[in-house]
């Protein structure tokens, strides 16, 4: 069964598991402050989110007795770390997960292999979102807002997401908007082997959660097993880097450590492959994973990506 933190106060805990803000960019952090404040919002910084260094906020021992600290504190309500980074996965090993509560954590990227784990390892549920910085402008886009939406929900209700209308294609961190993104391209949704899946969400940036796989942090198995009573994996994922040679290498991976056994298809968000692999003169083409027949929906899902070719 999986447990839903309940949002009971408005004050933010601000700590960097990953990357942390370098002193030219704290007004990054002033500017997210003054925002949250206007809303109704109390941050509270730890050390490591003014620091940066080695690409890292702080060694591993800091970041994860900082984030440990915010979970057990009954007076933090949520926790939104500045933004994401490279090398959180070194604090994973340092979390007594069964001493962690049911709290509200957001962020994506490199956060996303925290929540991605604290969802495995404790069957509490987690918030795949918007950065704190990325939530710093005189105003909230409609579709970033809707992490309020969600972390607010009691016991019981429905939330209803839907599509943005426009995406960011590339930022402008000089020219930000009263929102901070470009909404320039529009959402297009396109989907292969189907229109309707069902299942319990689970992801996250798959540049990271692929070096789970194989590991006690990535035990798919036992979480279905323990957590979810026979429902299916509906699996989503952010590509930050991975170009599509590597993206097909983890997508395989995956399949053969058995993350797809269950699974009633695969959402995917942001994506790096199109853009690395027409500087490098690949041609993408499909390749199609197959996962086994889910029970839940009584068919066969497909998911289709891209597959390289050299010219």
């Amino acid at each position: 069964m999986i447990r839903y933190p309940q949002l009971t106060g408005r004050t933010v805990g601000v700590t960097a598991p990953s990357s942390g803000i370098p002193t030219e960019l704290h007004h990054l952090l002033h500017e997210a402050e003054k925002t949250f404040a206007s809303r109704g919002f109390t941050l509270r910084f730890q050390p490591s989110s003014w620091t940066q260094s080695n690409a890292k906020s702080a060694p591993a021992e800091v970041r994860a007795h900082e984030l440990t600290a915010l979970f057990q504190d009954e007076a933090i309500d949520l926790i939104i770390p500045p933004w994401g980074g490279t090398l959180l996965i070194e604090i994973l090993d340092r979390i007594a997960w069964d001493e962690l509560p049911a709290k509200w954590m957001l962020g994506y990227s490199d956060v996303s292999l925290f929540l991605f784990v604290y969802t495995l390892k404790t069957g509490i549920a987690s918030a795949h979102g918007t950065n704190l910085v990325d939530l710093r402008g005189e105003e909230w886009d409609e579709t970033s807002s809707r992490w309020l939406d969600v972390v607010s929900a009691k016991e019981g209700e429905t939330v209803i997401q839907r599509s943005s209308e426009h995406y960011q294609k590339e930022w402008q961190h000089g020219n930000p908007t009263p929102h901070i993104y470009h909404l320039t391209e529009t959402t297009e949704w396109k989907s292969i082997g189907g229109n309707e899946a069902t299942g319990r969400l689970l992801g996250g940036c798959i540049d990271v959660l692929l070096h789970t796989i194989g590991t006690p942090y990535g035990d798919i198995a036992s979480f279905q097993r323990e957590r979810l009573n026979g429902e299916p994996i509906l699996w989503y994922f952010e590509n930050a880097e991975l170009d599509v040679p590597a993206l097909k290498r983890t997508l395989l991976q995956m399949k053969w450590a058995g993350w797809f056994d269950h699974a009633s298809g695969i959402l995917f968000g942001r994506s790096e492959a199109k853009r690395s692999n027409r500087s490098k003169g690949i041609r993408p083409k499909r390749f199609t994973l197959n996962f086994k027949t889910c029970s839940m929906c009584r068919s066969s899902m497909t998911s289709t990506v891209a597959m390289c070719r050299p010219n």
